[in-house]
């Protein structure tokens, strides 16, 4: 069966109430989850440490009225496991960016919880919701991984998070999803579960892309973020546990994420027409989804049912910090941080580099 179809069928039945399309055997997931708990033990010889607060005010060069709200949602990905400064985290260089194309400062809230599965994200869009200052300008949540681990139902996985996003959807926010990462990367998961992983990732993957479209976001394919980068450079890319990514491992997915979560706000340069050039095309959402999780930074976008368009926005170049810095447009770290948050070199709009995938 192809991976379209089984991503419409994970997503009807999360849709109508079936609880029992899973993603891989049980047996063959209790080895897999056996693997995997012996890499975030045994290799890289250290724990990741907890992530570094990074909530706060970003963009400061920009004045102190009237910021964009971004907020963050989701697992250990999201809220930065695996690396020890503010300015390193996902949340920490998606503000910075954005406040930087936006020129714009940009207030950052991290509801995201290490080890969250799917089922956890109704607490989390609970707590934002919650806030007296209003529902975000925009949610990017990061969420999948653990859903594979732990052995999660596919269907009630995508169930969760369909629920999530209508719900802050309906409260007004846009919603851009870094879907399933590509767990088949992980370096000690060694054949046939590498293979294995990989599949059940990007079966989810694909099932998260249709849900979200349908319920009005956007995804950005992060199957690839664990992807080629990841497996020529696992030393670099990883964190100390060889499980979570590096600061350099994030600074790869804020730049495939940031170009949706500002184009979503309008202060994205490139319009949603369709570019030949970059692979681009309109797609049945379920053939999007499928195609989607083959390559990083991948957008999909909902046009009118049931097509959705496929885009390529993602730049490759690994930010140096001190261009970061510069890209930030001098923007400072939030108050009581401690640091100062390192932009994408590459979050700056600029005609001389293509954002080809």
């Amino acid at each position: 069966m192809s991976r379209a179809r089984v991503a419409r069928r994970i997503a009807a039945g999360a849709a109508y109430g079936g609880g029992s399309i899973g993603l891989l055997g049980v047996a063959t997931v209790g080895v897999l989850l056996a693997e995997a708990h012996l890499a975030k033990r045994t290799v890289g010889g250290g724990a990741a440490p907890l992530p570094p607060v990074a909530d706060g005010l970003y963009g400061r060069a920009f004045g102190t009225e009237d910021p964009l709200r971004l907020a963050l949602l989701g697992d250990s990905t999201a809220a930065g496991q695996g690396v020890r400064r503010t300015g390193q985290t996902p949340g920490a260089l998606l503000a910075s960016g954005l406040a930087a194309v936006s020129e714009r400062p940009v207030l950052l809230r991290n509801v995201a919880l290490s080890g969250a599965r799917s089922d956890d994200l109704e607490r989390q869009v609970s707590l934002l919701l919650a806030q007296p200052l209003g529902p975000p300008d925009v949610c990017v949540i990061m969420i999948g991984a653990n859903d594979v681990t732990h052995r999660m139902p596919a269907t009630e996985s995508v169930r969760h998070l369909a629920a999530a996003v209508r719900r802050l959807r309906t409260a007004g926010s846009e919603v851009v999803v870094g879907t399933c990462p590509d767990l088949g990367t992980i370096e000690p998961v060694y054949q046939p579960l590498r293979w294995l992983a990989r599949r059940a990732s990007r079966q989810l993957a694909a099932a998260q892309t249709i849900v979200v479209v349908e319920q009005g976001g956007r995804t950005v394919s992060v199957g690839d973020l664990l992807g080629p980068e990841f497996a020529a450079n696992p030393r670099e890319m990883f964190g100390v546990d060889s499980f979570h990514p590096s600061a350099e491992g994030y600074a790869t997915a804020a730049m495939a994420v940031l170009p949706t979560v500002c184009a979503v706000l309008g202060a994205w340069p490139e319009a949603d027409r369709l570019e030949p050039a970059r692979r681009e095309n309109m797609l049945p959402v379920a053939k999007a989804a499928a195609e989607a999780v083959r390559e990083a930074g991948t957008e999909v976008t909902g046009a009118r049912a049931p097509w959705a368009l496929l885009k390529h926005r993602r730049r490759r170049r690994l930010p140096v910090a001190a261009e970061a810095a510069g890209a930030a447009g001098a923007t400072e770290g939030p108050e009581g941080a401690g640091g100062t948050p390192e932009a994408p070199a590459d979050s700056v709009p600029s005609s001389e580099t293509p954002a080809g995938g």
